[in-house]
């Protein structure tokens, strides 16, 4: 059975990994007006929830490849995990589903309630999940040795967690503005670093 939750946190961390390098490489090219609407939108969500389902199955199989003394924290990281997925899935699930066709029929005002603009509703749900993602790291941290690879695991995890004030502070600060996105830029390299660690940890490194 191990070998088969290996291959499943193995294969989900790559996709996880893969799918959060496009998201930080949508946000740069969005940042510099590449993209017009609805292209903008479309990847920038899509990437977004491409990261969902392979993130918590990577953490799912993390839980279960931890030893028993550890998996307290293992199972406190998949708690998190879950929350962030619920969050973020609910908001770009909208965004994709009703946000944008609506606004392309020209019919925006009747759901400007749904729009993930700053301070609105969706944008607290999807600070949440950032939030809970990074908790999902930090509180996964116990889990892994502090030698070995297991120690590069945990190093990643922590550096993800440290970024996780940044994204705060991003969502939070009373007046957004794109000089402020830039504060949460560390989170596009070590989101997508503890992701491709914790990978190459279940190609068979039993924590």
């Amino acid at each position: 059975m191990n070998k088969t939750i290996y291959k499943i946190g193995f294969w989900s961390g790559l996709i996880a990994f893969i799918t959060t390098t496009a998201y930080v490489i949508v946000q740069l090219l969005q940042l510099a007006r590449v993209f017009i609407f609805p292209v903008d939108e479309v990847l920038i969500y899509g990437t977004s929830l491409c990261i969902v389902i392979p993130f918590v199955f990577e953490i799912l199989a993390l839980h279960y490849v931890t030893a028993d003394a550890k998996k307290f924290w293992s199972h406190a990281a998949l708690i998190f995990a879950i929350l962030y997925a619920v969050f973020v899935t609910a908001n770009y699930v909208v965004q994709l589903a009703t946000v944008i066709p609506m606004k392309l029929k020209g019919d925006a005002a009747e759901i400007r309630l749904l729009e993930q603009t700053p301070h609105s509703l969706f944008w607290d749900f999807d600070a949440l999940g950032y939030i809970f993602m990074g908790l999902a790291t930090l509180i996964a941290i116990p889990v892994f040795e502090k030698h070995g690879f297991q120690k590069w695991v945990r190093i990643s995890f922590i550096a993800n967690a440290l970024a996780t004030p940044l994204i705060t502070i991003v969502y939070f600060y009373p007046e957004f503005s794109e000089k402020v996105l830039v504060l949460g830029f560390p989170w596009g390299i070590t989101a997508p670093l503890a992701m491709c660690s914790l990978q190459l940890c279940s190609k068979g490194i039993t924590v």
